[in-house]
């Protein structure tokens, strides 16, 4: 705001525009408004200024309706008439008026419009942008909660209810399915604000609209497996079953090469021409003109080690063999290592394809839409590489299934900036790379990408811009407040400028999945359907005691047999 716009403001005066506004409208007035409460007094493309007396505001502070007594704060919104409909703005900033402590002057953005009902009086037919901009002088009116039902009123497309719209304590916030999902979405907020049980009521909302629906949700940390255990089908190290042959070449290197710089690419240049015999090995590859090492065709890691034998064997002497026994090795190791069994075992040779797809993707979904991946129990050298595996095969299963009846897929990522992380170099960028190739071309294939996360300044650079919907709640961090602030369309700065005096459970969303910028209070979700992440009550926790030897021994033992 800046000094000389309020250098202007002494000579002006309410009382012209109250007299030719109330002189034109009062003909065609057919339901009681609020008294006006001030003027535009400068107009942009995106927002404008106006000035507010503070007697209105002082006045309707005390109103019984909780939206008009918020009228004049930050972060409330305002409407102005033109001809036949309503523009709403919300109010972004204030600061007191110099020439006049009387008023207050505003800066304020434009979030759409909407018709007049003309019997009614009420606003109708609301929508994002504006068609047609007020002019200097035209009277402002707080904005009602019956004002805020019908702004707010869910259209015929399909959507779900998750909370109020602040600061109303009737309105309800809905997000538009279709564009929620086709268009991607992040949901982003600091530790302890609430973010997974944010998440799991969304799902869980989507989950019951869509009981025949597939999502895969990765839980790194094994929260989610409480919330969905009734409506979801639950996968970790115990039932995964994930067949190590389903690894593309690149994954197979993140795994087996254990080399870095030259030599490592020299093993893996020695790991393609083996992996790529040891598929050729398996009966299906006979029938297929096109096999390659990122073929998803069976082979036993027996035959692998064998071919890398003799290969070894064919060298002539002085010849290093040490790429193929580094290989050789690691391949040995992995078979060996009950941690990897899940991933690794000799059972998971035969061509399972098909079922493990149909179990992870819910197809069908037998009332149970969503998968839960906990792979909290999983070495953290490999979780990565799992994740890579189980993205690849949703987005290349939406590719190679473009000719069959469609069955889009939902892929929700917790803890998004581990898999995409803004760095090129370094482990685990296969996930990365898959992961990114999801945000910007998954929606074209029928694959959406949630991602929730509370560190949004380490997330791959550009992949925040390609959600289309942004849920924000409490983000304590400068450096994540300016990657949303980025990533968010400039109508929603007045909305941003709050993130970081959100309270727990609320959130600001803006973007495709909602009609246009809210703050809404979300619901209160059953006990039995939230994650298990609470925080421990220390203070209530350490005045209990006893059974300590039984905690320590089941401890033990699971530690020891790396399950639980």
């Amino acid at each position: 705001m800046g000094f000389s716009m309020n250098d202007m403001t002494g000579s002006f005066s309410f009382a012209p525009a109250h007299a030719a506004a109330g002189a034109q409208d009062a003909a065609q007035r057919t339901a009681p408004q609020l008294d006006p409460i001030g003027v535009i007094f400068q107009i942009s493309g995106s927002g404008s200024q106006v000035l507010i007396e503070l007697e209105a505001i002082d006045r309707l502070s005390t109103h019984p309706d909780a939206c008009v007594s918020m009228t004049g704060q930050v972060g409330s919104q305002v409407k102005m008439k033109l001809g036949n409909f309503w523009v709403l703005a919300n109010i972004r900033s204030m600061a007191l008026d110099r020439r006049d402590p009387n008023r207050v002057i505003a800066d304020v953005d434009f979030l759409g419009e909407g018709n007049e009902d003309p019997v009614s009086g009420h606003i109708t037919h609301f929508r994002r942008g504006v068609t047609r901009y007020p002019t200097p002088g035209t009277q402002i009116h707080p904005v009602s909660s019956d004002d805020m039902d019908h702004i707010y009123a869910a259209t015929e497309q399909a959507h779900v209810q998750i909370g109020t719209v602040y600061p109303t304590t009737r309105t309800r916030a809905a997000l538009y399915v279709d564009p929620l999902l086709g268009k991607h979405f992040a949901l982003l907020g600091s530790t302890g604000t609430g973010k997974s049980t944010s998440a799991a009521l969304i799902l869980h909302r989507i989950c019951d609209q869509s009981p025949k629906g597939h999502i895969v949700m990765i839980d790194p940390h094994g929260e989610y497996a409480a919330a969905f255990a009734d409506n979801g089908a639950i996968f970790d190290v115990g039932n995964l079953a994930l067949p190590y042959w389903l690894m593309n070449f690149e994954e197979h290197c993140e795994v087996f090469v254990t080399a870095y710089g030259s030599d490592r690419n020299i093993d893996c240049d020695i790991l393609a021409k083996c992996l790529l015999a040891a598929r050729a090995r398996n009966r299906l590859a006979e029938g297929m003109a096109r096999l390659t090492v990122d073929s998803p065709v069976p082979y036993l890691l027996s035959d692998l080690s064998t071919i890398l034998s003799n290969e070894m064997g064919k060298l002539d002497k002085g010849t290093g063999s040490l790429p193929y026994l580094r290989l050789k090795t690691r391949i040995d190791e992995v078979k060996a290592d009950p941690r990897y069994s899940f991933m690794f075992s000799g059972m998971l040779v035969a061509d399972t394809m098909q079922d493990f797809i149909a179990k992870i993707f819910r197809m069908p979904a037998n009332g149970k839409p969503i998968s839960i991946i906990d792979t909290s129990a999983m070495p953290a050298e490999i979780t990565s590489v799992v994740v890579s595996v189980l993205s690849r095969l949703v987005f290349d299963y939406a590719i190679w299934a473009r000719s069959e009846p469609q069955r889009p897929i939902l892929l929700v990522c917790e803890e998004a900036h581990r898999y995409i992380p803004n760095t090129t170099t370094g482990a685990g960028q296969s996930v990365r790379k898959i992961l990114e190739r999801i945000a910007k071309e998954g929606r074209k294939y029928g694959v959406s990408l949630g991602l929730i996360t509370q560190r949004p300044s380490d997330l791959a650079e550009g992949v925040l811009s390609q959600c289309g919907t942004i849920i924000a709640m409490r983000l304590n961090n400068d450096r994540d407040q300016q990657f949303v602030r980025a990533a968010m369309p400039e109508g929603a700065r007045g909305f941003l400028d709050s993130i970081p005096a959100l309270r727990n459970r609320e959130c600001i969303i803006c973007g495709e999945g909602v009609a246009i910028p809210i703050r809404v209070a979300l619901d209160t979700l059953e006990e039995e359907r939230r994650p298990a992440s609470q925080d421990p009550s220390f203070s209530r926790l350490w005045q209990e005691a006893g059974g300590e030897d039984d905690i320590l021994n089941r401890t033990i033992t699971r530690w020891r047999n790396q399950g639980r």
